[in-house]
């Protein structure tokens, strides 16, 4: 029987919902996973109003005792990493290993922030005057609204949550409709782990909803730090509305991602990089590839290799041992169909283009193409720089390729496109992979591996079009949810006042040796 899932405020399960749609698996669409009740905007301002009267007391509660609570949820998400990852390949597609994947990274994340605990370090600073100290706290922001996609429906999102709770913050999320149920799962382990009620609340709302609830409680006063991952289209509006009320938010947007693959390079292991890079969750990762940047001198040898690797590559039902499976969601198979229209007269093509289905099959397919959304991978040889194939993310299975003769050329087209997320280069040489790491606009750089694949620990996030500089994971994103409090403590007994009582150290600075 599908499961019904509702918005959660101050840990009570809210019924009322302006519609009521069906979460389907894009692998077996005739399997509905779940209802989901989506609600308007006063649920949302409903939300922040909980989280904000819950925010006090939490962030009172000793922060070694909120990485107690991290530490439940690391040890619960472990306790059911195969029935969430289940869940994850079932409600959007992904493959099993790369669910499980995901699943891990929650884990690893957890196991990071649950020192952070017992660190959150400030600072004591000295003063240039007697009988006074200065000291640094961090203290939490307040309540964060944390709004994320669904091609990575629970690691992402624990990037925000875990390090937002962990400070000291309450958390209102509005996680994507088409995975709904995970969102529900997530939120129930989160529940068990000892969050109390208020603290973590869950928002299922449309786009257009979510933003005006958004508008009004932040008009409200309710919202004190906004975390966004999506579109650039949408990020830059999000953007707009924080800064009405002069706050900065936390943005992770889309990526045009390129891999350079020099003259020098292992083309073998370039292949295996693009392969995954490329069609790893359909392309469906702001980190995918987007444009492979071939030294003219490889070209016609790393197509052929990387042509055969993808027309080998195992698709499919993704509960099965395959590369990739479905788009996540028919609007993302309408949106890639609109990318697909970009192929021109000019390009070439490698492989078929489409929905893999009887007419138009796909070799080697694992299960039944007709059940669910399912396209073929690909490689469109030939792209120009103003192509809108090279200039715009494209969310599904296609990779581009172009040519450079020069390092600095490949730079200048790896930053053309106007996003800085993800990159990569394949080079044996130190001076390139140096020269292109000083030169790329993208916030992470590759050398010899995959544009996508994060580590908890180290700073998620890119820049231009693929976000404003805030960065996820690692203590980095400790910046996004505490603020840099200062104390001056006088014991002096007198008013000391700095730049105007301090003593000057006197010198003779006409002194010269001999």
């Amino acid at each position: 029987m599908a499961t019904e899932v509702v918005s959660v405020i101050g840990g009570e399960r809210v019924g009322e919902a302006v519609r009521r749609t069906p979460s389907t698996n894009p692998a077996r669409l005739s399997d509905v996973v779940g209802t989901v009740g989506s609600a308007g905007p006063e649920v949302l301002v409903k939300a922040a109003e909980a989280a904000r009267d819950a925010q006090a007391a939490w962030a009172a509660t000793p922060a070694p005792q909120r990485g107690q609570v991290i530490a439940n949820v690391g040890r619960l998400m472990t306790a059911n990493k195969e029935r969430l990852a289940a869940l994850v390949t079932r409600e959007i597609g992904k493959p099993i290993a790369e669910a499980r994947g995901e699943v891990q990274e929650i884990i690893d994340t957890c196991d990071f922030f649950v020192g952070e605990g017992r660190r959150l370090y400030g600072q004591t600073v000295p003063s240039e005057m007697p009988d006074k100290q200065l000291f640094t706290f961090r203290r939490p922001v307040g309540t964060v609204v944390v709004i994320t996609a669904g091609n990575f429906p629970v690691a992402v999102p624990s990037w925000y949550i875990v390090p937002a709770l962990l400070c000291g913050n309450t958390v209102v999320w509005k996680p994507a409709e088409y995975s709904a149920v995970v969102s529900d799962a997530f939120y129930e382990i989160f529940a068990h782990s000892g969050v109390p009620a208020g603290v973590f609340n869950v928002v299922y709302a449309d786009g257009p909803d979510t933003f005006t609830g958004l508008e009004q409680a932040l008009q409200a006063g309710l919202v004190n730090k906004v975390g966004f991952t999506g579109s650039s289209a949408v990020g830059s509006r999000i953007g707009e509305l924080c800064g009405r009320h002069l706050q900065t938010p936390c943005l992770e947007l889309g990526g045009k991602n390129p891999m350079v693959i020099t003259e020098d390079a292992d083309l073998d292991l370039a292949v295996e990089g693009a392969l995954f890079s490329g069609f790893g969750t359909a392309g469906q990762r702001c980190t995918s590839l987007g444009t492979v940047i071939v030294h003219e001198s490889v070209h016609d040898d790393f197509v052929a290799r990387f042509s055969r690797a993808v027309a080998d590559a195992a698709m499919g039902d993704p509960a099965q041992d395959v590369l990739f499976g479905p788009l996540l969601d028919e609007k993302f198979a309408a949106g890639f169909e609109k990318s697909l229209g970009w192929i021109a007269a000019h390009h070439q093509v490698i492989g078929a283009t489409g929905r893999v289905s009887a007419d138009n099959p796909r070799s080697g397919f694992v299960g039944d193409p007709a059940a669910g959304l399912f396209y073929h991978p690909v490689i469109v040889d030939g792209v120009r720089p103003d192509d809108e194939l090279f200039m715009n993310e494209t969310f599904g299975p296609v990779v581009g390729i172009t040519t450079y003769s020069s390092l600095d050329d490949a730079i200048a087209l790896g930053n053309k496109s106007g996003y800085g997320l993800s990159s990569s280069i394949y080079t044996t040489d130190p001076n390139k992979a140096f020269r292109f790491a000083q030169g790329i606009s993208a916030g992470m750089v590759s050398v010899n591996n995959s544009t996508s694949g994060a580590e908890a620990h180290l700073p998620f996030g890119g820049n231009g079009k693929s976000g404003n500089g805030s960065r996820q994971s690692g203590i980095w994103v400790l910046d996004q949810f505490t603020r840099w409090q200062s104390l001056n403590w006088d014991y002096s007994g007198k008013l000391q006042k700095a730049q105007m009582d301090t003593e000057t150290v006197e010198a003779d600075l006409s002194f010269q040796l001999p």
